[in-house]
């Protein structure tokens, strides 16, 4: 028995099929749009749904994307005929992509089209004015909030200042997509400046960085396991080895198959980016915590999910083996103490062409 796996900083249920527009509901129109909610958007009928519990996951993070300030992420349970079955409160992250900090140094002449080449220090500028936009709304939200606290009377209410009062009040995290290690770092002195929640999404130089996590508490959704490395320089084994540095610092890895245009159909392999991490340094049980208390912690649902003691939810998964390995196969399914099948669209068609008259 494990209990149920919880993925995080995914588009399951927002994006079925990324090559046909009418099947993705991730984004919303302009860059600072704290008030979206993600997960009302959900379509409990995905096919990939199923497919995602089939291999252990009992709940998943709907995040948002695009934009600078994307909204808020809500946790979903991954069995439910509707929307208001399938979320679970409460709020778990408002969803902010820090600015890039990365450069590009390509000389004019080799430019195809000139006139978009742009210098070191126009892009250097563009960069810092990003930086200053992003810090300029947080400050206008929080003047808002106290003025309206004070005189609400003469402050009308403002829909995307409202919505940051949790992140302000510190009673709900700002997950901050970053990967570069000069965005990290970026990122953490702001935070840390700020005095607000955070968490770092993405993080594939987070090992980089891995004592100033550590010493500022914030935990790391690892998206990068089986990503290339970023650099020539960068040994072979860089990704797969960065969740384990990770934890000996003292940092919280949680795995995540990211929210790239993949990821929700490849979401069922989650538990073998944590196996992959075990195998090159990471402990098992911080492996499979990863998985599951870590998140759950996280998202501000460990006094429900995440593991199996008394006074919790009955969600669990029984598996022929070690959830880690790649040949076990999860038998049956209880989520809140109640059994889920594990049928999936591969089981039925698996079950259809099996039967098939011979010639």
């Amino acid at each position: 028995l494990f209990p149920g796996l919880i993925a995080t900083a995914t588009v399951l249920g927002l994006q079925e099929v990324d090559a046909v527009r009418a099947t993705r509901d991730t984004s919303e129109v302009g860059d600072y749009t704290p008030e979206v909610a993600a997960w009302t958007a959900i379509n409990p009928d995905s096919e990939l749904i199923a497919v995602a519990r089939a291999n252990g996951i009992t709940h998943a993070e709907s995040i948002p994307l695009g934009g600078v300030v994307s909204g808020f992420s809500g946790v979903t349970v991954l069995d439910g005929w509707t929307v208001e079955d399938v979320a679970y409160p409460p709020l778990a992250a408002l969803h902010l992509r820090w600015p890039s900090f990365r450069l590009d140094t390509t000389p004019k002449e080799q430019v195809a089209e000139g006139a978009k080449w742009r210098s070191l220090e126009d892009q250097s500028r563009d960069r810092e004015r990003r930086l200053r936009e992003v810090d300029d709304f947080f400050s206008d939200a929080e003047a808002y909030l106290r003025a309206r606290d004070a005189t609400p009377a003469s402050h009308p209410e403002i829909p995307a200042w409202e919505a940051l009062r949790p992140v302000v009040d510190g009673k709900v995290p700002i997950a901050i997509h970053a990967d570069d290690y000069r965005q990290i770092r970026s990122a953490v002195d702001w935070v840390v400046r700020r005095g607000y929640r955070a968490i770092l999404v993405g993080g594939r130089d987070a090992a980089r960085v891995a004592e100033d996590l550590a010493r500022h508490r914030i935990p790391v959704v690892y998206e990068h396991v089986f990503t290339l490395p970023p650099r020539d320089i960068d040994p072979s084994d860089v990704q797969f080895s960065a969740p384990a540095r990770l934890s000996a610092a003292g940092v919280r890895v949680i795995f995540s198959e990211g929210s790239d245009r993949f990821s929700a159909t490849n979401l069922r392999n989650l538990p073998y980016a944590a196996a992959q991490a075990m195998a090159f340094g990471l402990p098992r049980d911080e492996a499979l915590r990863g998985l599951t208390l870590h998140p759950a912690a996280c998202l501000g649902i460990d006094d429900r999910l995440g593991s199996i003691e008394p006074c919790k939810e009955a969600t669990l998964i029984a598996v022929d083996g070690d959830i880690l390995d790649v040949r076990s196969v999860v038998r049956r399914m209880w989520i809140a103490g109640r059994e889920v099948s594990l049928e999936s669209r591969h089981t039925r068609l698996y079950e259809r062409y099996r039967s098939r008259p011979g010639r």
